[in-house]
């Protein structure tokens, strides 16, 4: 069969082979999370790159009152997800979503709400054999009712973190027992479960999976040590050095942790799993991350880039995974 090409006053000059010709994508973003700057940040990135190759793009903007009958309202046939932290990682959008019958990039419920609860993802790291810092969780109210945080007995160097937050938000490396008591109520002020975790010394890397496959592992060089928001998503003096530097034993080392992160998960599509890599050669998974940042200073883009994968080809790619999801479920039903 011959390829169609037609030209359009809006478009230009298109393939009608192509499928994504015949989509509306709807580019999610916003939410009501902490993290809602950067998930507009992200969004706009996406949005502005597919509207820009002449798809057919509705940006929505969510808030907390986003349901069924509104995303069926949106006349959409994908969803791409550019939603960080609650509503957006925690498998809720994905929930309706899949109610309302429309197919979106990235993982679904399940694996999503795990990753992003970080008590049931460390049990999930340690039921798949996957090498993670020990841990400890404490409730609002368990602390409240000590009165005094030295009787936790928790013993420097810690990461002290909320349980359900992206973007470093809330995290604090306590170096002394008198820092404990502030990193403590830094956490709390974004949920009510604080994680208590082994600090460990070492290189910093982050590994993205893309499909079935490990991209180049990225080092992060923060002159802070700490890769925090800050670091993240406003510095410029963060270096993120793609590939990483390491020899073909510990590159293989990484990505096979990624991958197995990614698989024990249930994930679909694309991750990012979270690394320190200690002085001994051995990664230890701090946390995977199912909706990777999609903004300038975002690390996926980055090690697809590093493939030869640009960022429009990038967002194509989800977009297509995610149709042909979609597509196989109307096929089974």
């Amino acid at each position: 069969m011959a390829t169609i090409v037609r030209y359009g006053r809006q478009f230009g000059r298109l393939d009608e082979s192509d499928p994504l010709n015949r989509m509306t994508i709807g580019v999610l973003y916003g939410g009501p999370s902490a993290e809602r700057d950067v998930s507009i940040q992200s969004g706009e990135a996406v949005a502005k790159t597919l509207a820009g190759a002449g798809r057919t793009v509705h940006r929505v903007i969510l808030d907390e009152t986003f349901d069924v009958q509104m995303a069926q309202s949106l006349g959409i046939d994908v969803a791409f997800l550019a939603l960080h932290g609650t509503f957006g990682e925690d498998g809720r959008v994905q929930h309706i979503l899949e109610r309302a019958g429309i197919p979106y990039t990235g993982s679904g419920p399940d694996a999503s709400s795990m990753a992003f609860d970080k008590v049931l993802a460390k049990r999930v790291l340690e039921k798949n054999g996957l090498r993670t810092p020990a841990w400890m969780s404490f409730e609002r109210e368990e602390i409240e009712s000590l009165g005094a945080l030295d009787r936790l007995d928790l013993t420097p160097p810690l990461v002290i973190k909320p349980a359900s937050c992206g973007s470093s938000l809330g995290i604090t490396i306590v170096r002394s027992a008198c820092e404990i008591e502030g990193a403590f109520a830094r956490a709390l002020d974004y949920g009510d479960t604080v994680i208590a975790e082994r600090f460990i010394a070492g290189r910093e890397l982050s590994v993205p999976v893309l499909g079935d496959e490990p991209l180049p592992v990225i080092e992060l060089r923060v002159k802070s040590g700490f890769y925090d928001y800050n670091a993240k998503y406003i510095s410029e003096e963060t270096g993120i050095v793609c590939p990483a530097e390491l020899t073909a034993e510990l590159t293989a080392r990484a990505q096979a942790t990624a991958l197995a992160t990614h698989l024990a998960f249930g994930c679909s599509d694309v991750s990012r799993t979270d690394m320190i890599l200690d002085a001994n050669g051995f990664p230890w998974v701090l946390e995977i991350n199912t909706l990777p940042g999609m903004t300038s200073h975002s690390l996926l883009p980055k090690a697809a880039d590093a493939v030869g994968t640009d960022f429009l080809a990038l967002c194509e790619f989800l977009v297509l995974r995610a149709a042909s999801r979609g597509a196989g479920r109307a096929r089974a039903a």
